[in-house]
This record gives C-alpha cells, structure tokens and sequence, in this order.
C-alpha cells in the first residue's frame, strides 16, 4: 500500500511531498492510489538509539529473554526510534524479529568482550586465548561490530594498550568496526590512541583524547542517561566522589568533542526503553547545540552507522512531527506518526 506524507524534511529544511511504496520512499507521484498520512509537520528520518540492551532477564543478569526483547524494541518503535545499535547483546537476535514489519533496523556488536585479565562481569564473554581472533569473528558475525571492554572497574587497570592496538587493527583489516566500553581515564586513553571507532561513556575521558578522537574519526557516545540515573545513588566516599569527578568530566567533554569535530551520538544504555528523547535533553545540557543533539538521535547517527536519509528509493522509515524538533526538542517524545518499513505504525 502506498502513503503520501508532506511536511519539512529534516535536515534539509525544505517542505516536500513524498510517498512510500512498501518500504521505499519515492519523490514522484505514484500511479497507485496514496492514503495521505501526514500533512504538515516535520518528518525526521527516523530516532536513532545508538546504545542499547534490550533482551536482559529481570531475574538473571546472563540470560537472554526473546519476549523482554521483543517488547523492550517495540517501546523504542513506539517512541519512534527506527533504528537501533547494540552494542553488546547476552544472546542472539530471534530471526523472526530482525526483518519483521514492525521491528525497527538492528544493528548489533555480539557479545561483550572482555580481557581476561579485567575485574568481571557475568554478562561478559571472557576471552583466554586470542582476543584478536575472537574480536574479528565476532564483528564478521555481527553487523560489522564488535564491542570490547576497554576496562571495567574505573580505579583498576585498563586493557593493556598493545593488546587493544592489536585488536583494533585486526578488526580494521577484516573491514569491521569496535565500539569500545570506558570508563575509566586510562581506558578512554588507551582507545583514543589505539583508534576505535566508537567511545561509548567516557567517564573522566582526558582533555589529550579529544583530539586524538578528531584525528582518528572515532565518535564518541557519552549515554548521559545512564549516568544521570546513576548518579544520585553513588555515595560520597573516596571512591563515590572519583565517580561524579568521571561523570563530571565527561559531560565537560561533549561539547569539547562536538567543538573539535568528533561525531557525538545518542545512546541511553538504560531502561525505560524508547526514552532517547531523554538522552537529547542531556546533550543539550552538556552544551551540544540543539540542532546537533537532534541529529545525534537521527540523521548524524543514520549517517555513522550507512543508513540512508530520505530519499528516492531509501528505506521508508519516518517520523513525524508537529514542531521542529530543532527548536523545540521536547517534541521528540511525542511524535505524531510513525512509518517503519512504509508502515503505519501509529
């Protein structure tokens, strides 16, 4: 079936009709009959949550629950997030979710990976033997991507830098990408100098890794939300107030990031899921323009990650608006239409 939406198209800015044909987008007027769904408004290219976890069994941190993820994406589709990265995940996509008609675009990492030398985690898949072997595996199975824990606890030791360098370039050679875990200073340096392609949290990041990041391309994914929820239970001890010191400073470095050219994204990392509106309201608070902030969650994300932005013959994923989420971005929780796939979804 074919639908006909007409709205300013962001981030062009410019008002334009458009149709979908099953899930393309066309600029041309069907010879079909076109339900018109959208008249006036802003149509985003889709919300983006760049870091996420769905799937996570209430009772057990290492279990994996199809239904939890199932209804977990669905909240990110309903808040009209379109597509998802996950950078790290305790089991593997339901096949019957990936491609379904009312599933956002997925994109995921595999496991998380961790040194066998780090403080652990159940959720953690611990290598022992070569993790430049299981890395790069591990990203030709998985999108393109693997995530890799870059430290742990944030007063411990990170992942030795000759080792991450080794991976890095392993993954690099065989055409993929790592997101990175860290939260510790050393762990974000050691993965602005060794190059990842994505430094996801950051937490007291030194000042040298900003341009280290610009050099290198590796975006950055702060996922405020998570620490914001976080930060009220951290107690003030010497170990609690190293903490807010970490999460002080990253917030700091977002906007230095954004200023010296490094990609910033959206990620929330932190239930309730669909709630990465939430994570646009921090960006902006930690000093990302607007404009930015809303690209962070949309069309900057899209373009990190090789998804097309509206055009002809692109996927036919939007999300529509009555205000322009550039100038009012509380807008974005709640969005008048939503079209996965070319379709309605609300």
């Amino acid at each position: 079936m074919a639908f006909h939406l007409r709205g300013t198209v962001l981030p062009d800015g410019v008002v334009r009709d458009l149709w979908t044909l099953g899930d393309r987008i066309t600029f041309e007027r069907p010879s079909v009959p076109a339900d018109t769904v959208a008249d006036g408004g802003f149509l985003l290219p889709g919300l983006v949550d760049v870091h996420t976890h769905p799937g996570g069994a209430d009772d057990d941190e290492t279990a994996f629950d199809p239904g939890v993820f199932a209804e977990q994406i669905a909240a990110h589709r309903d808040a009209g997030v379109t597509a998802l990265r996950f950078p790290g995940l305790l089991g593997e996509i339901p096949e019957e979710l990936r491609e379904a008609p009312g599933s956002p675009r997925m994109i995921t990492a595999g496991r998380w990976l961790a040194w066998a030398g780090l403080s652990r985690s159940a959720a953690f898949h611990t290598v022992t033997d070569d993790l430049v072997a299981v890395a790069v595996a591990e990203a030709k199975a998985h999108d393109g991507w693997c995530k890799l824990m870059g430290d742990w606890d944030y007063e411990a030791p990170p992942v030795p830098y000759e080792l991450l360098r080794a991976v890095v370039d392993g993954v690099h050679a065989a055409g993929g990408r790592v997101a990175a875990h860290c939260q510790s200073a050393a762990g974000v340096l050691g993965a602005a100098r060794a190059g990842v392609d994505s430094i996801e949290h950051g937490m007291g990041m030194p000042q040298e890794c900003v341009a280290l990041m610009a050099g290198h391309g590796t975006a950055y994914v702060p996922t405020l939300t998570a620490f914001a929820h976080s930060a009220p239970r951290v107690k003030d001890t010497a170990r609690g107030r190293l903490w807010h010191e970490g999460h002080t400073t990253m917030i700091r470095r977002v906007r230095e990031a954004y200023d010296a050219g490094v990609t910033v994204l959206a990620g929330t990392d932190s239930a309730p899921h669909g709630n990465v509106a939430a994570e646009v309201g921090h960006l902006i608070d930690a000093g990302l323009p607007p404009e930015a902030a809303v690209g962070a969650a949309s069309w900057t994300a899209r373009a990190f990650l090789g998804l097309p932005l509206p055009a002809e013959g692109a996927p036919a994923d939007i999300t529509v608006y009555d205000a322009d989420p550039r100038e009012e971005p509380g807008v974005l929780r709640h969005p008048r239409r939503v079209v996965l796939r070319g379709r309605i979804i609300r």
